[in-house]
């Protein structure tokens, strides 16, 4: 059934261009055409030319033969150009289909398809389908037809080899069929060990400073190896169907044209031409039937990849989106109100957040516990990255579940723990936040941010280029420029999640000083580890394994939350009660 399923997947994107398909197809019926005139031709030369001393026979039906190659050989120019395009169209529109797909995914869908597993399925099973639809109008329509061909002739020239060419059909189809039965799941877990592989790949190159940090270049090695080793045994595994199938219907053809000469011993030698191209439609017909073999193979892959593509395709993205959204806003007397959530990551046993409730108001919001609390959870609810497995958000007053997830993006402005920097210019990275931006606004986000000073210190300004993940800057220096582009968005609600870490005192400072005075105009969380970071907020929720444990000003926890106590205790050493 899912073979079946991911086939019409094929077919359908192939539908989308039906005309060029059937044109493609006419000249790869002319090309076969071609191919099968010539053995009849070349039997004619012997016959009736080489065997009767004629060379005007010989001199005709050369010329036919020339023609007829050269007809075919156009045919078949014509034939790659439209299957080659055909292939390529659909596989681009593939590759547009699934990331418009992912797209909507929210972050739950992301947690079930790790990065790794989706780039293997954009670009090496769009790869698959788009060898099998040219190899579909290359090969696999032209097999049959010339098959067919090949044994009409061979009925109509030599009725005695009947017999002999339903036993090698029925061979082949025999070995065809159970090729595509065996081979499909083979080639399934062949693209499963491949996305285990770009996975082991792709978290070595994302963290190879820290395996060399540690000297673990071995360990790594041996992961890769692993993985490695395990596609290479997949594939192995699904080679050996083909390995096998192919010289058997080698074997299978060859017993046929031996027993075309057994059956043939009693010809007249004036039908020498005849047999000679009865063996010829024998050879085109194992060359057929080796073809569509080949072909299988490839579609066994391609069905295989189009599963997997298609199980992106019907994947229902985790969160909603209402039919009639509400608006959403947030003026500066409205707030954010957390009712009775909790919260479970898909897969996940216990929950993150448990029955949490709590108001924010306008200012500056301090959340703060230790590690694994829930803190970053909690900021993931807000922009609606994730929805609550029980209880409510309040934004505006309005449900959040009831509002657009990319209308209430826009007036967020989300600094995450790790600094996202693309390749590119420091002007185009902060642009992000505002595309629209004036020189002004930018280099006022920037001060905002604190990230003035060493941009302009560098050489081309907002115009230096980038490397990779903001290779060339600081830890600081990166967490700045996420602030910064945040702050050109100009957002109702400011969420920083323990991004200025990263920072020295003074700097850091300054941006809180910054941050606070941008609370009076709008909701600003700043959630952190560390008490100097947040003991000047108007309000401070304290965290601990998922439970709200106190909430209030800096003095109001040192008086009653003995978790703020503690971490105020290991952080700052004062007596709290002093």
């Amino acid at each position: 059934m899912k073979g079946e399923i991911s086939l019409k997947l094929i077919f359908s994107m192939l539908c989308k261009h039906f005309f060029l398909f059937c044109a493609g197809i006419l000249f790869l019926a002319g090309e076969a055409a071609c191919d099968l005139f010539q053995p009849a031709l070349m039997s004619h030369i012997v016959d009736d030319g080489v065997k009767q001393g004629n060379p005007h026979i010989i001199l005709f039906f050369g010329l036919f033969m020339l023609a007829t190659a050269a007809v075919g050989a156009a045919c078949a120019v014509m034939r790659s150009i439209l299957s080659a395009t055909a292939s390529q169209l659909v596989a681009k529109e593939l590759r547009s289909l699934l990331y418009r797909k992912i797209q909507t995914f929210s972050f739950a869908n992301m947690d079930r398809f790790p990065p790794a597993a989706l780039l293997t399925r954009m670009t090496n099973d769009v790869t698959q389908i788009q060898r099998f639809i040219n190899g579909l109008m290359r090969i696999l329509v032209k097999a049959p037809f010339t098959c067919i061909g090949a044994v009409f002739m061979i009925v109509t020239r030599t009725p005695q080899l009947t017999p002999v060419l339903v036993g090698i059909l029925s061979g082949c189809i025999v070995l065809t069929i159970a090729n595509m039965v065996y081979g499909f799941p083979r080639y399934q877990r062949m693209q499963q060990c491949l996305d285990r592989l770009n996975r082991v790949s792709q978290q070595f190159l994302n963290n190879i400073r820290v395996v060399k940090a540690f000297g673990r270049e071995k360990e790594e090695e041996d992961r890769f190896g692993s993985s490695a080793d395990a596609l290479a045994q997949a594939g192995i595994q699904a080679q050996h169907i083909s390995a096998a199938v192919t010289p058997m219907i080698h074997l299978i053809v060859n017993l046929g044209i031996i027993a075309l000469f057994l059956l043939s011993r009693n010809e007249s030698p004036n039908h020498v031409g005849r047999i000679m191209a009865s063996v010829t439609y024998l050879t085109q017909m194992t060359f057929s039937l080796n073809m569509v073999s080949s072909i299988f193979n490839t579609m066994a892959r391609a069905s295989a990849s189009a599963a997997r593509i298609q199980e992106i395709l019907t994947e229902q993205p985790a969160m909603k989106s209402p039919w009639n959204p509400l608006p959403v806003s947030l003026d500066q007397k409205e707030q954010i109100e957390f009712q009775d959530v909790t919260f479970f990551y898909p897969g996940a046993e216990s929950a993150v957040l448990h029955h949490i409730s709590f108001s924010i108001g306008p200012g500056l919001t301090g959340i703060i516990g230790p590690t694994g609390s829930g803190k970053s959870t909690l900021a993931r609810l807000l922009p609606r990255f994730y929805d609550p497995e029980s209880g409510h958000i309040f934004i505006g007053g309005v449900d959040a579940r009831e509002q657009n997830p990319s209308a209430l993006r826009q007036m967020v402005g989300f600094v995450p723990q790790q600094a996202a920097i693309f390749s590119g210019t420091i002007r185009e990275n902060l642009l992000w936040g505002n595309p629209d931006a004036s020189e002004e606004a930018i280099q006022k986000a920037a001060q905002m941010a604190c990230a003035d000073r060493f941009i302009e210190a560098l050489p081309e300004k907002y115009d230096t280029r980038l490397g990779q993940g903001g290779v060339n800057l600081s830890g600081g220096q990166k967490q700045r420029l996420c602030i910064a582009r945040a702050f050109l968005r100009q957002p109702r609600l400011f969420i920083l999640d323990d991004c200025t870490s990263a920072l020295d005192a003074a700097t850091e400072a300054a941006v809180l000083n910054n941050l606070t005075s941008y609370g009076k105009q709008g909701i600003v969380i700043l959630i952190s580890q560390r008490v100097p970071a947040v003991m000047g907020a108007g309000q401070i929720l304290c965290l601990e394994k998922g439970q709200l444990c106190g909430q209030g000003t800096h003095q109001e926890l040192l008086k009653h939350c003995e978790v703020y106590q503690e971490i105020y205790h290991s952080q700052i050493g004062d007596d709290v009660h002093g």
